[in-house]
């Protein structure tokens, strides 16, 4: 039986909460994905944006706080989302963020994830 976008959401919230980042997107990342923080250039690929992700936990992450999820909606193939993300960075810094994730599915995978922060 397939999964539902639903059900692939609170599987994918129940990894973010425990730090699992990893683990969310070798199992809900399409391998054609592109994913877009804001304003900024598009990552395309799995394999390059799970490598992206895997040097950003291993070179800048100091402490993983908290990812904290509010409302959900599911509409056809598209989901939204919206998160509090905290993280102490390496330089001292903490990074919080606000945001509010806009989803399009493909084959019970995220297709083209996009982020917008505050």
């Amino acid at each position: 039986m397939e999964k539902t976008i639903e059900q692939n959401l609170e599987h994918i919230f129940s990894l973010l909460k425990e730090a699992k980042f990893l683990d969310a997107m070798n199992l809900y990342l399409h391998d054609n994905v592109i994913l877009q923080e804001a304003n900024g250039e598009p990552k395309s690929g799995k394999e390059f944006c799970v490598k992206f992700e895997e040097d950003f936990i291993n070179n800048d992450l100091k402490e993983f706080v908290r990812y904290e999820v509010g409302n959900y909606a599911v509409n056809g193939n598209h989901s939204y989302y919206d998160a509090v993300m905290e993280l102490k960075l390496n330089d001292g810094t903490t990074m919080l963020s606000e945001q509010i994730v806009a989803t399009e599915w493909k084959d019970g995978k995220i297709f083209r994830e996009r982020y917008y922060h505050a």
